[in-house]
């Protein structure tokens, strides 16, 4: 494994992310592909086992009990200061603004619900799970920078923006002497490269890191003709994702499986080596040991320049999906 500096934070994470959205109760969640406790502690000990210091949940995957696994897995099989966790918190709901909630109270009352999930005193990457369109980013901003000074957050981090956003933020987080975002989480993989328009860009003038998300797109990156999954059919939201570029996309993951069949590695080896070309640290799903063995091996799997050109010459723009559609 190898490891490097989150962005401008003092973080050293592996340059694999572990995505902890598999894990949690199914029956409080919408996922009945999500894992039991049981077997998400095996899935969590062999990431560690392999070098992964880096782990990425959330307060909303399985109403809280993903951060509980979690919690209580690294507990189990790490210390504390050798691990970077991270959590993501949502926007305010629309009860919270009736009731009056300010976006400072927000953040301290996600905040410690998760450090209550996690059993954790802090956690040492905190991220807004996404652009807060009803609360102004001055009390977002002004509650993080909070969080940080009374040590319950290390660093903080942004998911589902756009560059303008990112940069709108840290110019007031500047401003106000207030924590700036060191990451990015966003939809980025070798079938949807839209980041690379204006926030790659953005992250590389600015050294913000990037951990995106969905990098393998549902699995399409990592399955060979044919082969399919039980995420892959049922996952609705994948499918609203991907379905309607079928056709060109599957030009690129044909690509995917000649090159895994040439090095004689997995197609998940060769679509995180190309993204690792690109980003800090992707968060790489897993419900299987195997889905783990193949992000780890990515890290040593160097692809020749040719090769990424190969890989990204078939690419076409792609419409926005997902929560960015809804906002934009």
């Amino acid at each position: 494994m190898q490891y490097v500096r989150l962005g401008e934070s003092d973080l050293n994470v592996s340059r694999i992310c572990m995505g902890c959205m598999g894990f949690g109760n199914a029956a409080k969640g919408q996922h009945s592909w999500t894992l039991d406790e049981e077997s998400s502690r095996d899935i969590i000990r062999h990431g560690l086992e392999l070098g992964i210091n880096f782990y990425d949940t959330a307060i909303v995957y399985q109403s809280g009990t993903s951060e509980q696994f979690v919690g209580r897995a690294l507990k189990d099989f790490a210390r504390r200061e050798d691990i970077v966790v991270a959590t993501k918190f949502p926007a305010r709901s629309p009860e919270e603004i009736a009731a009056g909630v300010s976006g400072q109270q927000h953040v301290e009352n996600m905040l410690d619900a998760s450090l209550k999930n996690l059993g954790m005193d802090y956690v040492d990457l905190y991220i807004c799970h996404m652009w807060d369109y009803n609360t102004p980013v001055y009390e977002i901003m002004e509650g993080l920078n909070r969080a940080v000074k009374s040590g319950k957050v290390r660093a903080i981090g942004i998911s589902n923006a756009y560059a303008y956003q990112l940069a709108k933020a840290n110019a007031l987080a500047e401003r106000e002497g207030f924590a700036k975002f060191v990451s990015i989480q966003g939809h980025y993989n070798l079938i949807f490269r839209e980041e690379e328009r204006e926030m790659a860009l953005l992250c590389k003038e600015d050294h913000i890191a990037m951990t995106p998300y969905s990098a393998l797109a549902g699995g399409r990156l990592a399955k060979h003709p044919g082969e399919t999954s039980r995420r892959l059919e049922e996952d609705s939201y994948a499918r609203s994702k991907y379905d309607a570029t079928q056709m060109q996309d599957r030009i690129i993951i044909d690509r995917v499986s000649e090159l895994a069949g040439k090095h004689d590695v997995s197609m998940t080896e060769i679509s995180l080596a190309w993204l690792l070309t690109k980003v800090t640290a992707p968060v790489v799903g897993a419900t299987k040991f195997h889905h783990v063995d193949g992000a780890v091996k990515a890290v040593e799997l160097m692809l020749t320049p040719q090769e990424i050109a190969y890989l990204e010459e078939a690419y076409m723009p792609h419409r926005l999906v997902g929560v960015m559609a809804q906002n934009s």
